[in-house]
């Protein structure tokens, strides 16, 4: 079925993004409209894979972190720095990998970084007791590496797609976020309890790592089409006679790093959009460092379990932490997208309206899972199971968001400083905070068990009040965000 359709700027670039400026009305361009084709959702598969490795090396540290705080001989405020170091390089290296990734080569960029985070990781399980600063260092450097990837990736899974199916295909690739972190805790403490050294747990992913790399080389194209708006609802297999071809059209010119930037800050979408991610970070980043540590201590409180000597500690707390963060993952995110396809039809504002109401729901249940956990444990995995869950509706969604409201030709800028932002005021600081309240809080108080389990329980509630702020910042996000997206679309 072939559909006329008035000349656009071109669809391809050559380096930098899409061009637009102004354009001569020209002559219709006779489009083959077909779905995408099956290399497009072996790549993305591909994507995906290697996000679900990305996120699992996140998450080795939570998994076992009782025994790193052992072998170390770390207090809360240092193990919580451990996490703070690894997002603080990762969210520093991201623009510097926004800037690349909109003007070089994507495969390379993403190949370097699997290549270095892998190594990494692998070396790191080498690392012995009276170098803790190497270890330190060497989460940093794995942060570094992941920057690559996660400001890259999921914008060739955009150019990939037509808007429908790019909803469905970044939602697919985001539900590896709760699933890669929810197995780096099932692998940690996994492999910690099979061979009875926490170390082990470094050395499986730099292997899934490589098979990684090799699958990129091979299904990723060498250059990926970066299309517009407009262009992505043409099938790349159509035929397409590139507008600039006719007398009287004209490419913008490439605009700099500064220049995109502050476009993107008057764009108020973005702006308070990515607020609210931040939000959504500070309380991610917090419960995935301490939530098994706390439990832990919540039954040693209860009677449940007797306090931690051997070696290797119990690790069923991160093992049921992290089938919860698998299952609500999956279930959050295709919720999440599925609700927001269907309100769009309806309200234009739908997908920032369901973020905010998932975040103050989130809010309201991680609060009741902190209040109950001195005296009733499983409550206290169900609440936590349901803040996740709501916390995790908004993965897919706050992406497409960002992806509608900013031009494609800075949407690799625009993710890296979300990463940025997102990061530095989100999960970069809130384990170390929640790390340095509790040790000033058993600081000032008896040595116990009893206030080592309340100095966490207090230090918890900032969570849930963050979580309140990044409801209202969403909110806020529906008030702009009509006018954005059409600005995005001209």
């Amino acid at each position: 079925e072939n559909t006329a359709l008035q000349s656009r700027p071109p669809p391809e670039e050559l380096n930098y993004g899409a061009t637009a400026a102004r354009v001569r009305q020209g002559p219709s361009v006779p489009v083959s409209r077909q779905g995408p084709a099956k290399r497009d959702y072996l790549i993305a598969a591909v994507l995906c894979y290697a996000n679900l490795i990305n996120f699992m090396d996140w998450f080795i540290v939570p998994g076992i972190l009782l025994d790193i705080q052992k072998y170390f001989k770390l207090h809360d405020g240092d193990t919580g720095l451990l996490q703070t170091v690894f997002i603080l390089c990762y969210m520093l290296a991201a623009p510097i990998f926004g800037y690349l990734g909109d003007r070089y080569n994507r495969r390379i960029i993403l190949g370097a970084g699997i290549f270095f985070w892998s190594g990494v990781t692998l070396g790191s399980s080498f690392i012995s007791e009276s170098y803790y600063w190497i270890f330190f260092l060497s989460r940093g450097l794995v942060g570094i590496g992941t920057a690559s990837y996660s400001t890259v990736a999921p914008t060739i899974i955009a150019d990939l797609f037509e808007e429908g199916k790019r909803t469905t295909m970044l939602s697919i690739f985001y539900i590896f976020i709760p699933v890669g972190s929810g197995l780096g805790y099932v692998l940690a403490a996994g492999m910690a309890e099979v061979t009875g050294d926490w170390h082990w747990a470094f050395r499986v992913t730099p292997c899934m790592g490589g098979l990684a790399l090799v699958l990129l080389i091979l299904l990723v194209p060498h250059r990926t089409q970066r299309r517009t708006a407009a262009h992505r609802a043409l099938s790349i297999s159509g035929t397409v006679r590139v507008a600039a071809e006719e007398p009287g059209v004209q490419r913008t010119a490439k605009t700099t790093w500064c220049q995109d930037v502050i476009s993107l800050a008057r764009n108020w979408s973005f702006v308070w959009s990515s607020l609210g991610l931040t939000a959504m970070a500070f309380v991610t980043g917090a419960l995935g460092m301490w939530v098994p540590l706390f439990l832990y201590r919540a039954q040693v409180v209860q009677g449940i379990v007797s306090p931690c000597s051997q070696e290797s500690c119990n690790s069923s707390n991160s093992l049921i932490f992290g089938g919860i963060t698998i299952g609500t993952g999956i279930l959050g995110v295709i919720t999440g997208a599925e609700v927001a396809r269907r309100l769009r039809k309806i309200n234009s504002k739908a997908d920032p309206l369901i973020c905010a109401t998932s975040m103050f729901i989130s809010a309201l249940c991680l609060y009741t899972a902190l209040m109950v956990a001195q005296t009733n444990i499983l409550s206290t995995f169900i609440f936590i199971a349901f803040g996740e869950l709501f916390l995790s509706v908004n993965w897919a969604v706050v992406t497409d968001i960002l992806l509608y409201v900013v031009t494609p030709r800075r949407q690799s800028t625009a993710i890296a400083l979300q990463i940025l932002v997102s990061h530095l005021l989100g999960d970069a600081g809130s384990p170390y905070l929640i790390g340095i309240i509790s040790s000033a809080i058993q600081d000032k108080n008896a040595h116990s068990f009893l206030w080592s389990f309340w100095s966490m329980q207090y230090s918890f509630i900032v969570c849930a009040f963050v979580g309140v702020f990044g409801g209202g910042f969403f909110l806020l996000t529906s008030f702009y965000i009509e006018e954005d997206r059409k600005e995005a679309e001209r």
